[in-house]
């Protein structure tokens, strides 16, 4: 990042912010003010969380471990914190595949369940696969909403990897209760399809699906830590942090790390300077805080806390950022391999000392926001690179000869001349990264050590220009033998746009370099300041809250890149800069956290619920809520069932159709039942209604046929296609039905034998959908049928056969009274 201020004791090494200073080489947007300094992240994960025994523990003792947000108590000001969770199925991403009626297949992940993609066909060839992306390995939770209310849909709900083997998530596919969906969980790492099959619907439902929402959540291997460099400055001028220290205990201190760590900080980047100078006259700063010297002492505290220890080469002797990239002193005279040379031979050094002392870095960042190159030198002049002042002031020494600065004013130019020159600032510049990478990678197979090499960048504003970055950086360090681990921008929505463009440009890196780690380097958001409006680009107020869900908005653009490809976050100066500390009143030098800094612990989900029930009622009915719902102990993926106290259901809440939210609470947070009241349940739409008297043979060609309290003198048949919807009717004769497309009777009495075959779906008495038991005077057949078989409640006076049925039928919990034998796949209903 760039400097600070607003710190009385760092401002005196700076010199005073001008904003016109900040627009120099303002190709790239969104830059820090001048003097404001940025540093890097760590890539391993030394620290594992004890979030899993604080969950043991606090089960153990019955109190709640997720579910409402967690009030972040005993620390500066009132947040609420919740486990971040992020529908994958609403990032511009994710796709989707359907079995048929592709036109409308989107609708299922518009985030809008008044919509819906709308098969055509039988229910029971249905299926939408939702393409995630990339696979995912925190997945744990998924909600299917269907588009009719007041229908039963049957379905099962898959995982894949790849798209070939799939694993079960949920088989609702002997479902017989109406509503418009469901919410399931899992554990399945590397999971990257899932798949809703439709295997049935009752008679008459719209077949589709709303909604398909799949839920992320923070993945423990996701590093959240900070760049700190200033610790070195706190210790030397007395400052004293501590978790509480209003209280008798108060908690991990006074060591700014030793809060940190406490907080749930597991990694810590230190920026190194050359020879650390005053960036407004050049001269060596009388205590060289940042240098080689102090950095590698603070090295070893990061080590003695195991914590994770990034460096950040600056290869400067002040702030290096986009706007200013100065070299060091030593070197600035330089001709080019020599240069050269010098980079490599520094970073070697440093580094073996680091390894040699017991404080191996885990990352490596071979350049701080070096999206315009760095160490500059004469190019400058062609970029219009002015600063610092001491670069400006003494050209004869900075500006003498070729250093690495780009020359993005050249990009796309058709002129062959300023193509060279392009081309050859790329060149210089990807040499010198070379030689960093190599020395870094030497060192470590010298010492059989694994250290990561990162390359940071800020994400710019102007179209295809961060993209083209990578694309040239990446291309021209891998021809001369080098490579880098990991992909790393700064993100401050102030200078870098808001949280869905920072988020869409990350991505497309990512898509476009699939091998690369992808961390955000740097990011801060203050706590105060403007009365509490949002930072420009941010929706965020400026208080303790804002804060914490800018910080967890980060935390989740990194963890839902596809494929696990985000490595992790880094705040940078927490006690510094848009702080998340604050003075503590009265008390000399001593600071204590908001309660943001709460969203480094409480951000990953210990556990999932199953947040939401569905179900449907008439008008009138009484409402039967669930006694538990699941949750998943996401340690272990094991689910449980977890007691529901439920609100109570409004007075006269079913008098009328519509749609009732009800609450609840479980030990692991909050529930919602969503109850659709209905007139009817989904039922068939009639083409021909037939009431009253009827005499002779009813013949159903086409279409549906309706009898609504008909009475039937002569024998009913049903012709291929055809369906038939009886309610409250008498039939005096046959029935017979060859390859129906439906049929379905309700409360009605048959005089005679009942023959289904070949057709798609049948239901003969189905109290649970409001339709009532019949009476059959004669033999009830039914074969071969394709899905939806429901034969309930019914007296038939003859046998009952059921045979060679796709899917077996079924009688709801209602047995059927016969008196002849029942045998086949009716034989236990």
């Amino acid at each position: 990042m760039w400097d600070c201020s607003g710190f009385e004791e760092v401002r005196r090494l700076l010199p005073p912010r001008a904003a016109a200073q900040v627009a120099v080489f303002a190709v790239f947007a969104g830059h820090k003010p001048l003097g404001d300094r940025d540093e890097k992240q760590g890539m391993t994960h030394p620290i594992r969380r004890i979030l899993g025994i604080t969950t043991a523990i606090s089960l153990a003792c019955g109190a709640a471990v997720f579910g409402p947000a967690l009030p972040a108590s005993a620390l500066y000001g009132d947040v609420q914190i919740k486990p971040i969770e992020s529908n994958i199925s609403a990032k511009s991403w994710a796709g989707v595949k359907v079995s048929s009626g592709a036109s409308t297949a989107d609708l299922a992940i518009d985030q809008d369940d008044q919509t819906a993609w709308i098969a055509e066909g039988t229910p029971s060839s249905q299926w939408l696969t939702l393409d995630l992306g990339g696979a995912y390995d925190n997945v744990r939770k998924v909600r299917v909403v269907f588009p009719d209310p007041g229908a039963v849909y049957q379905y099962v709900i898959e995982s894949s990897a790849n798209g070939a083997g799939w694993h079960v998530i949920a088989d609702h596919s002997a479902n017989h209760r109406p509503g418009r969906g469901s919410v399931d969980l899992l554990t399945q790492s590397g999971t990257r399809y899932v798949r809703v099959r439709i295997t049935g619907t009752s008679p008459g439902a719209t077949v589709g699906i709303s909604e398909l929402s799949v839920y992320n959540y923070l993945r423990e291997e996701l590093v959240l830590g900070s760049d700190a460099s200033w610790v070195d400055n706190d210790v030397a001028e007395g400052r004293n942090y501590w978790v509480n220290p209003l209280e008798a205990d108060r908690g991990a201190g006074p060591h700014l790390l030793d809060v940190l760590k406490d907080r749930g900080f597991e990694y810590t980047r230190l920026r190194i300077f050359n020879e650390p100078r005053s960036e407004g006259t050049g001269d060596l700063l009388a205590t060289p805080y940042q240098g080689p010297e102090r950095s590698a002492e603070v090295a070893k505290w990061v080590k003695a806390r195991n914590m994770g220890l990034g460096i950040d080469f600056h290869y400067a002797d002040s702030w290096a950022d986009p706007s200013k990239q100065p070299k060091p002193r030593a070197w600035a005279q330089l001709e080019f391999g020599d240069l050269t040379k010098a980079v490599y031979d520094y970073t070697y050094a440093y580094i073996e000392r680091l390894i040699e002392q017991g404080t191996t870095p885990d990352k490596v960042a071979v350049g701080n926001e070096i999206a315009n190159g760095f160490m500059f030198g004469s190019e400058a002049a062609l970029a219009g690179v002015t600063n610092p002042a001491y670069f400006r002031n003494q050209p004869e020494i900075y500006q003498s000869q070729p250093g690495g600065g780009l020359l993005w004013n050249y990009w796309r130019s058709t002129d062959p001349d300023q193509q060279r020159l392009y081309d050859e600032a790329w060149d210089r510049f990807a040499t010198l990264s070379a030689a960093g990478i190599r020395a870094v990678r030497d060192v470590s197979a010298a010492h059989g050590k694994d250290i990561k090499v990162e390359t940071h960048i800020v994400t710019s504003g102007i179209e295809g220009k961060t993209l083209e970055f990578w694309n040239q950086y990446l291309t021209r360090i891998k021809a001369k033998g080098a490579d880098t681990d990991v992909i790393a921008h700064s993100y401050y929505p102030q200078w870098h746009g808001s949280p869905e463009y920072y988020e869409s440009i990350i991505n497309a890196v990512a898509a476009a370099h699939p091998k690369y780690k992808i961390e955000v380097a740097e990011t801060s958001y203050p706590a105060s300041g403007g009365g509490g409006t949002p930072l420009p680009n941010s929706p965020y107020p400026r208080t303790v809250q804002g804060q914490a869900d800018a910080l967890q908005r980060v935390f989740q653009i990194a963890n839902d890149i596809p494929n696990n490809q985000g490595l992790g976050v880094l705040a940078w100066e927490p006690a510094r800069w848009e702080s998340l500390f604050r003075a503590v009143p009265g008390m000399t030098r001593t600071y204590e956290p908001n309660a943001s800094i709460d969203v480094f612990t409480k951000s990953h989900a210990s556990h999932v619920v199953e947040d939401t029930v569905y179900s449907a009622v008439l008008v009138g009915d009484e409402i039967a809520l669930p006694d538990s719902v699941r949750v998943l102990t996401t340690a272990d993926g094991s689910t449980k069932p977890a007691p529901v106290v439920w609100d109570a259901v409004p007075d006269g809440g079913t008098s009328a159709a519509g749609r009732l939210t009800i609450r609840g609470s479980t030990t692991f947070g909050s529930v919602t039942a969503v109850v659709d009241v209905v007139d009817a349940y989904a039922g068939l739409h009639c083409d021909r209604t037939i009431t009253g008297q009827y005499s002779g043979q009813l013949k159903v060609t086409g279409g549906v046929t309706c009898l609504d309290g008909a009475t039937m003198s002569g024998p009913v048949s049903v012709q291929a296609g055809a369906s038939l919807q009886v309610n409250d009717a008498v039939i005096s004769g046959r029935v017979n039905a060859e390859g129906a497309g439906t049929v379905v009777v309700c409360g009605t009495q048959i005089f005679g034998p009942v023959s289904v075959s070949g057709g798609s779906s049948v239901t003969f008495g189905n109290p649970r959908l409001g339709c009532a038991r019949n009476t059959i005077i004669g033999r009830l057949a039914v074969t071969g049928t394709q899905w939806w078989n429901v034969i309930a409640g019914n007296a038939v006076n003859g046998p009952l056969s059921c045979s060679n049925n796709a899917v077996p039928p079924v009688n709801n919990g209602f047995t059927n009274a016969v008196t002849g034998p029942k045998s086949g796949q009716c034989s236990t209903l």
